[in-house]
């Protein structure tokens, strides 16, 4: 009886612990719009399967990119550079295989050692010569774009059958009827980036969750001080995730040729922004030290519910999208530093 009641106890201590209020907000926060959604337009088909699929397949890219992201803002850094990383490996591909003749594989396999290279070098900058994160790697996305306009400065058209297939490849949800399995109406299913962005999720929540690494992760982000005392491998943890951001953001740019096959410079714009905020609204605190992959996935979600009912409504301008998305931010920024105030008087008492 004791022992239960003790791991209720332990449970709900786990609970209530500070660190999960911003998940807790974010799901919250995402289950309220899309009840909003429900209620305003159920009768066009905005709770179908579908249109709830649809937010996974045209966001996906940033939620990969996302999954990278969570764990730099973790170690209290910041990497500017994934959106232009995920560009150039569009470019790479696009250029390698429609101009050069290159297999599209092989130019992935090249992006993926630039990318990753790329990331590598900047965390090991960030931490052996001590320079700020955000200067590093605003200079790693000006290389990026730089090297993106010294290959093309136009639109390049990829058309090749293995890019096709994999751009074409789904699984269709069903349901039985009459003892024969049918595609679900209106047709929704799950396609390649979807479930790229999945599994990307899940080995960031285990490298997190699971790992001395991730561990390693969170201490950084806590107090990096702190760390060192304690003997963390502080430069190698740093370097490794800067690196494995690099490679999220090549995955992005493969799932973003895939989704528009097609190769430009100027592509992904400001979509480092996009994917900081889905991280931030995910419960990332920008301190550092407190975040969760589940977190991410509903600040993906909770982002690409707003533009669903923007289009929805059929009379508003795209723009106020950005209003919304922008006003959440500040919300949960709003309720981090509250989060943050809150657990430092509690350490205090």
């Amino acid at each position: 009886m004791l022992s239960q009641q003790k791991n209720r106890q332990s449970l709900l201590s786990r609970l209530s612990n500070p660190k999960y209020i911003m998940v807790y907000s974010t799901i919250g926060v995402f289950l309220i719009i899309y009840l909003v959604g429900a209620i305003l337009f159920g009768d066009k088909g905005f709770t179908t399967l579908r249109t709830f699929m649809n937010m996974f397949i045209d966001n996906a890219y940033i939620g990969i990119s996302a999954v990278g992201m969570t764990m730099v803002l973790i170690t209290g850094g910041i990497d500017l550079s994934v959106g232009a990383v995920a560009s150039l490996t569009g470019m790479i591909i696009a250029y390698g295989n429609s101009v050069l003749g290159v297999d599209p594989f092989v130019c992935i396999l090249v992006a993926l050692v630039i990318g990753v290279g790329l990331g590598l070098t900047m965390g090991a900058m960030i931490h052996y010569l001590n320079m700020p994160p955000f200067i590093t790697t605003l200079t790693g996305m000006f290389l990026a774009r730089g090297v993106c306009s010294l290959i093309s400065r136009e639109s390049i058209s990829i058309s090749n059958e293995a890019i096709d297939a994999l751009a074409g490849w789904k699984v269709y949800f069903v349901h039985l009827v009459d003892g024969q399995w049918e595609k679900i109406k209106p047709v929704a299913y799950v396609n390649l980036n979807v479930l790229l962005f999945l599994v990307m999720i899940i080995i960031g929540a285990i490298i997190l969750q699971k790992t001395r690494f991730g561990r390693n992760v969170y201490a950084i982000g806590g107090n990096e001080q702190s760390a060192k005392l304690m003997g963390l491998p502080v430069g190698r943890t740093k370097v490794l995730v800067y690196g494995f951001n690099g490679l999220c953001s090549v995955l992005a740019g493969v799932a973003y040729v895939l989704y528009v096959k097609s190769g430009w410079n100027l592509s992904l714009q400001g979509a480092e922004l996009d994917v900081i905020s889905s991280a931030v609204i995910g419960g990332v605190l920008l301190t550092g030290g407190v975040g969760y992959m589940v977190g991410t996935l509903f600040g993906v979600l909770l982002k690409s519910t707003i533009p669903s009912l923007i289009t929805f409504s059929g009379n508003l301008s795209s723009w106020w999208a950005k209003i919304a998305i922008g006003a959440l931010l500040l919300l949960f920024i709003g309720i981090q530093r509250v989060v943050v105030t809150y657990t430092g008087r509690k350490k205090a008492e």
